[in-house]
């Protein structure tokens, strides 16, 4: 049966919609609010030891040159190539369908084992394929004349490839989770592999193996513990979520056969989002042959900000992205899909307006943060690398938080489109924002390897402005207003106090660190203590503003903090 959207009417073929608040209740709200956090406390946890892992990395291999970008165009291979042939597919279908599947007479076992054993089978052809394709694909994102850093980046290669099956394997299982309501251990279950990872780091310095070394240097021993550790992290983050399942019940059987099981409209959704994914991994390319240029073609002694860098930066971009809007937009995604199956207009309406206001409460505050204390944080986190080498990474960082926001808005209408069964609309805006984004690369190239870094960093951040606006466009043609004005209210009572709160604390670094008792404070510390007073008072502001997504959203974890 179709699923198109029923349009902006309230009545859907005689049944009336109640009204938005008869449907969404408060106790519905604090319960996202609370799904939303307990997934955040994961994640944060996940990326305070992914932050670890960075500054250790960046000690073995640094942060700017060769041997830096050699590592991590062969580290992030899987996750470019599982997201080119599974990975967009996999997370723009299942939810939908097993939410779906629960309508079977038999809750929906053999439908989802059925999906499980797809793309398990699709993950196994693709992994070796893409293992035994690894000297062609280095070459496609590595851009160098060194001989040796080809072959380096070649041999990780063959060792890191193989995490696009427990890429998938995680995707696939943690799905079948969050599709139940179960979202704790699909954002808990990266913290086992963060120290894992963090593990074979350790190991690399217990071995007094040599740190920072050019790629002509590296033994089999070395890059057997740096790349294998951070394989079988991956191996354990995936197999790790078998136990959650197996608690609720659910038994993995292999089921073959697939006709017959309404994969018709799961497979057009895949279509769309597989020619999304490829456009944006096509746009990577660009990408990431302009970053590793950049570090080809710095002289000795000069830190130009290559793909390791830029890598560095992306990840404190994501960082309030994901702790906020994927914690908050994942639980909003089921209800969602809900809303879809049931034509409940309104209550589509009121998620994607939660979905828009309630991850401001963080993010606004957040990316104020990002903006004025990168620098003071990296050069405090980063001590195993000299200033230039961390304020490479601090720019690019800067620049791209700029794009935090509207990114949560593209990733928004993504799954407002995903519930309806809808990828066709998402790899428009894809198309895009990947435009954009290539534009800027090629910018990049043209001005410069000195700035190449930054550049691509500012045109990132430009191409999800755009694609924000556009998908949230075509949305309201769908629903009609979504009450866009109250949403702009609220950043701006959010984002006032923090600019001038942050603004006034750089101010007071300048003038009276220097021969000052706030020298003795650590950069860490400082950074921290600057971020929470810009947070506090601009949540204070905002809730003396009457913005009540601020006490929907922390007062959960207010109470527990009182009980404890």
């Amino acid at each position: 049966m179709s699923r198109r959207p029923p349009g902006r009417h309230r009545h859907v073929r005689g049944r009336a919609q109640a009204p938005g608040p008869a449907r969404r209740d408060g106790h519905q709200d604090v319960a996202v609010a609370r799904s939303g956090l307990i997934m955040a406390s994961g994640t944060a946890t996940s990326r305070v030891l992914g932050l670890v892992r960075v500054a250790l990395l960046g000690g073995i291999i640094g942060t700017t040159g060769l041997t830096a970008d050699a590592f991590q165009v062969a580290n992030t291979l899987p996750n470019q190539f599982y997201l080119i042939l599974a990975g967009g597919i996999l997370n723009a279908v299942l939810v939908p369908q097993i939410i779906k599947a629960d309508t079977h007479e038999d809750g929906g076992e053999a439908f989802i084992n059925r999906l499980i054993t797809l793309a398990l089978a699709l993950l196994t052809v693709v992994t070796i394929l893409t293992t035994a394709a690894a000297p062609w694909l280095v070459r496609l994102y590595f851009d160098t004349t060194n001989p040796q850093a080809l072959a380096l980046s070649t041999t990780f290669a063959y060792v890191c490839l193989p995490q696009i099956f427990f890429y998938g394997l995680y995707t696939v299982l943690g799905q079948v989770l969050s599709a139940r309501g179960r979202f704790a251990a699909y954002m808990w279950a990266p913290v086992i592999a963060n120290v894992v990872a963090l593990g074979g780091l350790v190991a690399f310095l217990v071995l007094r193996l040599p740190s920072q070394a050019p790629p002509q240097e590296w033994t089999p021993l070395m890059i057997w513990v740096l790349a294998g550790s951070a394989t079988v992290s991956i191996a354990i983050q995936a197999v790790f979520l078998v136990i959650p399942l197996r608690r609720m019940g659910f038994r993995y059987r292999p089921t073959w056969g697939f006709r017959g099981v309404g994969l018709g409209s799961a497979s057009k959704v895949a279509k769309w989002t597989f020619a999304a994914v490829l456009v944006a991994q096509a746009g990577f390319i660009v990408t990431s042959k302009t970053l590793t240029w950049a570090s080809d073609n710095a002289l000795p002694g000069q830190d130009f900000a290559g793909r390791f860098a830029f890598d560095n930066a992306f990840l404190l971009f994501m960082l309030p992205h994901s702790l906020v809007t994927v914690s908050l937009v994942t639980a909003l995604y089921t209800r969602m899909s809900r809303a879809v199956a049931t034509r409940d207009q309104v209550a589509l309406r009121a998620d994607l307006l939660k979905g828009l206001r309630l991850p401001a409460v963080v993010l606004v505050p957040g990316v104020v943060v990002g903006i004025a204390f990168s620098p003071l944080l990296l050069r405090a986190f980063l001590l195993g690398n000299s200033t230039t080498q961390t304020d490479a990474v601090a720019v690019v960082a800067m620049a791209l938080f700029l794009g935090v926001i509207p990114y949560g808005w593209v990733y928004l209408s993504e799954r407002y489109f995903y519930a309806h069964e809808n990828a066709r609309t998402p790899f428009f805006v894809q198309v895009v924002v990947t435009s954009v984004s290539v534009t800027g690369a090629l910018l990049a190239r043209s001005i410069g390897p000195g700035t190449a870094a930054i550049v691509i960093g500012v045109g990132q951040s430009l191409a999800y402005a755009v694609g924000g606006v556009l998908g949230f466009t075509l949305v309201r043609r769908q629903v009609g207003r979504i009450g866009i004005a109250s949403v702009l209210t609220t950043y701006l009572r959010l984002g006032v106090p923090a600019v001038l709160t942050a603004g006034a604390l750089l101010f007071a670094l300048h003038r009276f660190t220097e021969g000052h008792a706030l020298a003795r404070i650590p950069g860490a510390g400082l950074a921290a203590g600057c971020a929470l007073v810009t947070a506090a008072v601009s949540w204070g502001v905002a809730h003396a503003l009457r913005v009540p997504e601020v006490g929907e959203l922390l007062g959960p974890l207010v109470r527990r903090l009182r009980r404890h």
